[in-house]
């Protein structure tokens, strides 16, 4: 086992033991109580020296969450759960094969103002894998350093009206990518659990 998931698995046992209060959550802006189930793969690379969370960016032309930074992942099918979920989308979108992903755990819900009710899965897998976009899906992959993604310094605070309230959201710039809305605010809750400092 990889000293970087060693790390992980400590961690999130640590870190989900304690109760968090203020989580970032998107709840209030649901239309309705009806939330449709979904997963994302929080996928870091065990890379020793700078282990990352792999990102995707979607096209610019899908219909909807055109040209966003997000996580893999999507709806759960039935009678899947979140973690099949997750590697199965991985696996479409990357082609991240579920057999070099080694699921630690998941961590903190979140609701979207756009009905989903998401549940990210923490994992690792190993560095410098054969990736591929699927175009239709995605536009490229990359990677983050965890330590810049999980840094409070590196979240800005901002805010718009959206459907005439005004909304709180966290935003980060890495590499020319823009980070933002509800996978900065994963990336941010789960640095409450985790506390990750680097090396």
């Amino acid at each position: 086992m990889s000293t970087i998931r060693e790390r992980l698995i400590a961690m999130h046992r640590r870190g989900h033991a304690r109760p968090l209060t203020d989580l970032r959550d998107d709840a209030d802006f649901m239309d309705d109580n009806t939330a449709r189930p979904a997963a994302v793969l929080i996928a870091v690379t065990e890379r020793a020296d700078e282990p990352g969370v792999l990102l995707i960016e979607r096209p610019a032309k899908m219909r909807t969450h055109a040209g966003q930074v997000a996580f893999p992942g999507g709806g759960i099918d039935a009678g899947e759960t979140a973690e099949q979920a997750a590697l199965r989308e991985a696996h479409e979108e990357i082609a991240l094969a579920p057999s070099r992903v080694h699921v630690i755990g998941r961590t903190d819900g979140y609701r979207t103002g756009t009905g989903y009710a998401i549940t990210p899965v923490l994992a690792t897998v190993p560095p410098d894998l054969p990736l591929r976009a699927n175009p239709a899906e995605v536009d490229e992959w990359f990677e983050v350093p965890l330590s810049f993604a999980l840094d409070p310094a590196n979240h800005v605070a901002r805010s718009t009206t959206w459907k005439g309230t005004k909304r709180h959201f966290i935003e980060m710039h890495w590499d020319g990518h823009r980070i933002w809305g509800v996978t900065a605010a994963i990336l941010d809750n789960l640095s409450r659990r985790l506390r990750w400092t680097g090396r």
